[in-house]
């Protein structure tokens, strides 16, 4: 799959204006920086992320790189009215692929601080799940894997709104994970009788 030619879509909710999903590109660097700076709580759920124009240029690269090789998929979230490279960058959401014949991949997402409260991440994850499912086959992906701390609540109300399951609680691992997690899943036949509504476009 050749991710630089995904585009996907959200439609416009009566508060908010429709977003689109697209490979990051190196026009979002200034973007990506304000939006790591000006966001303490991003930074804890999302550490690493840059901080300097250089460092975001390297962060899409790598994006660009797991994205050509099919390793993880990612998408920048824009609220725009056209199909430009721009937009109003509002978040990120990606899939990492599993280990082979292992049937799964997991999903994350963050949405910016200025972005939050307009139901962003939920419907980027609809749709980011939607095309998932929709694009690759039964034999490659059965099930999506949703990750998070026990502390963050938001990311649990998320996963329940777009039908992610709570399936178990997950041991801290230090450093990287010093809390414990729930890991919420989406399976491929569970999410076809739910008939929703596919919302992408490629």
């Amino acid at each position: 799959m050749d991710i630089a030619t995904v585009r996907l879509e959200a439609p416009a909710t009566p508060t908010a204006p429709p977003l689109a999903l697209r490979p990051w590109h190196p026009a979002d660097a200034t973007g990506l920086v304000a939006v790591f700076r000006d966001d303490e709580a991003l930074r804890r759920w999302a550490p690493g992320g840059p901080h300097d124009e250089a460092s975001a240029l390297d962060w899409v690269s790598r994006q660009r790189r797991l994205g050509e090789s099919g390793e993880r998929l990612s998408f920048a979230v824009v609220e725009t009215r056209d199909r430009a490279i721009g937009g109003r960058l509002v978040g990120h959401v990606v899939v990492k692929r599993g280990a082979r014949d292992s049937g799964s991949a997991e999903v994350g997402y963050w949405t910016a601080a200025h972005a939050r409260g307009r139901g962003v991440a939920p419907r980027a994850l609809r749709t980011l799940t939607d095309w998932i499912f929709a694009s690759f086959p039964d034999s490659e992906v059965t099930r999506l894997e949703l990750l998070h701390q026990v502390d963050n609540t938001a990311s649990c109300r998320v996963a329940d709104k777009c039908g992610y399951v709570f399936e178990a609680l997950l041991p801290a691992a230090p450093p990287a994970f010093p809390l414990d997690g729930h890991r919420h899943v989406s399976r491929r036949a569970e999410h076809a009788a739910s008939g929703t509504e596919m919302w992408t476009s490629c």
